[in-house]
């Protein structure tokens, strides 16, 4: 039995699989402490783990969107937006993270430090401490990587030498915002001991593991990722919260099935949701809209052939669906194509741009603006379930994804971790 301390921020939908993956280890045979912000707790408890707030760290009380300390949804400007990640969640806080982690080391003695990769100073505290560190990544790899086109607007892989000096340059853009931190993070890292380092993203690649819960052929960037990155394939548990789920349609019902979810945090988007329910009021369809923890269902009314619900799980109507409109988070993505299901994406932010960009290279969904308006969207959920080709590119897919999970166990690659020092050495 190893000990296990996991540090996490409230990052929404990254969670449930974290917790699918501490679920994992608990059942194993693990322990689990988690430390994290007060939001997270009933996430924690569901796993089986035990739970501490944060000490000093940002420490969020409330999903209420006055807490969120990013706000992301009010800007536009990408780079504003890292910006505002780097400052309140990734570089800004580092000092405090790296304090509360060696403290949590301290007081439980744990084998191995798990901590979402965003946490700079968590990872640092670990260093500091001795202690094993794997860092994940609950999505796609987002750090810049040679080969891979620029993370955020959703582009596609560069076939051109257009496309490559595009990406170099929005690369040099995202590596200037958070090369403006890095003075202050070697210096927190003298203070703690260790040896300064060239590049803020080395914080993240000097980790003694990175594991990437994504799929290796669904992200561009795993050809190119560093020695230490191993992918395991994505964690699709349903969030703790998810209520169950009863048809409201007759058995004999044979129209076609959508299944609607966009963020189950907080993005502004009833105003989307409502054009969605408008795009799908004028279809010959079924179509279950699932809100989220943000979005109080008497702001999206739904209709005869428009049922919305707060939450559901996805598995089970994603086994009678015929589309998906998503946001394209990770995980609801991801869940879409181990279903073989196509998807209509209309990404709002954050990672969603480049995970639409990757059903749509697949053959797997369209992609349209978050301004679309219903008309616009009625027309891409015509165009997905009247043609083939979408549905066959997602069944495709999700072949895949099955072979990728006969090939990889998450557990034994964190398991593997256990006893390694920074320097390599058992």
């Amino acid at each position: 039995m190893n000990r296990y301390l996991l540090a996490l921020w409230e990052s929404g939908g990254a969670l449930p699989p974290i917790f699918g993956l501490a679920r994992r280890l608990v059942e194993h045979g693990h322990t689990v402490r988690v430390i994290a912000d007060a939001t997270v707790e009933d996430h924690a408890l569901a796993a089986g783990c035990t739970f501490e707030a944060w000490r000093t760290a940002p420490n969020r009380i409330s999903l209420d969107p006055e807490h969120d300390p990013m706000k992301d949804w009010e800007v536009s400007n990408p780079m504003e937006m890292l910006r505002r990640a780097r400052d309140e969640m990734i570089s800004g806080p580092a000092a405090a993270y790296a304090a509360d982690t060696r403290a949590a080391i301290g007081d439980h003695s744990p084998d191995v430090v798990l901590t979402d990769s965003h946490l700079l100073g968590v990872i640092l505290g670990a260093q500091a401490e001795g202690t094993p560190v794997v860092a994940l990544v609950p999505n796609i790899w987002m750090i810049p990587t040679e080969g891979a086109p620029a993370i955020g607007p959703g582009f596609g892989l560069p076939v051109n030498a257009l496309h490559r000096f595009r990406d170099r340059m929005l690369t040099r853009m995202v590596n200037r915002v958070f090369d403006k931190s890095l003075p202050e993070l070697n210096e927190l890292r003298s203070s703690h001991g260790l040896d300064p380092l060239d590049s803020v993203y080395d914080q993240v690649t000097t980790a003694d593991a990175i594991v990437v819960l994504a799929s290796p052929t669904f992200d561009f960037a795993s050809p190119f990722v560093p020695d230490n990155v191993r992918y395991v394939g994505p964690v699709l548990d349903d969030p703790h919260w998810a209520s169950g789920w009863d048809s409201p349609w007759a058995p004999y019902d044979d129209r076609p099935l959508v299944l609607v979810g966009l963020s189950s945090t907080f993005m502004d988007q009833a105003d989307l949701l409502r054009r969605i329910v408008s795009a799908l009021t004028n279809l010959p369809v079924r179509a279950v809209v699932t809100l989220g923890q943000s979005i109080d269902p008497a702001t999206v009314p739904g209709a005869e052939n428009v049922h919305v619900v707060p939450s559901a799980p996805h598995a089970p109507i994603l086994a009678e669906a015929d589309a998906v409109i998503t946001h394209c988070g990770h995980g609801t993505t991801m869940k879409a194509l181990e279903a073989g299901v196509p998807l209509v994406c209309i990404p709002m932010g954050r990672d969603q741009n480049d995970n639409a960009a990757r059903v749509v290279h697949h053959g797997a969904g369209v992609r349209l603006k978050p301004s679309a308006s219903a008309t616009a969207i009625e027309a891409a959920v015509r165009a997905v379930l009247e043609t083939p080709g979408y549905r066959d590119a997602a069944r495709a897919f999700s072949q895949v994804l099955e072979a990728e999970r006969r090939s990889v166990e998450p557990v034994s690659v964190i398991e593997s971790v256990v006893g390694t020092r920074p320097d390599g050495r058992r």
